[in-house]
């Protein structure tokens, strides 16, 4: 019965040593840079400085802003999450609507940055 064991241990130390022989050459993924076309600072239509504020910022910058306002005023829509409901000042941006898509959102806002 000892002898059993023992083949079994050496068994499960040679396994080991052959999985940690795999994992001693692992990949280096090299950082990813930043587009610098979406670090420009965009200047935002009169309608959309009215919702994110009149200074030049990046896209992102912007759509960080746009979130931050509907979440705070409570603007997305209760059933359906994907759809954001306009207020006063969002209504221009969205060209009149009173409710678009999240995905629709972004289109709508990129031809008010110039």
């Amino acid at each position: 019965m000892a002898a059993k064991k023992k083949a079994a241990k050496k068994g499960a130390k040679k396994g080991g040593a052959k999985k940690a022989a795999k994992k001693a050459a692992p990949k280096k993924k090299a950082k990813r840079a930043p587009n610098p076309a979406f670090m420009k600072p965009m200047k935002p239509s009169a309608s959309l400085g009215a919702v994110v504020g009149a200074n030049a910022m990046p896209r992102s910058e912007v759509t960080k802003k746009i979130w931050g306002y509907i979440k705070k005023n409570n603007l997305q829509d209760a059933k359906n999450r994907r759809m954001i409901n306009a207020d006063d000042k969002l209504r221009p941006v969205f060209g009149g609507k009173n409710q678009v898509s999240m995905f629709e959102m972004t289109k709508l806002v990129n031809k008010h940055l110039s």
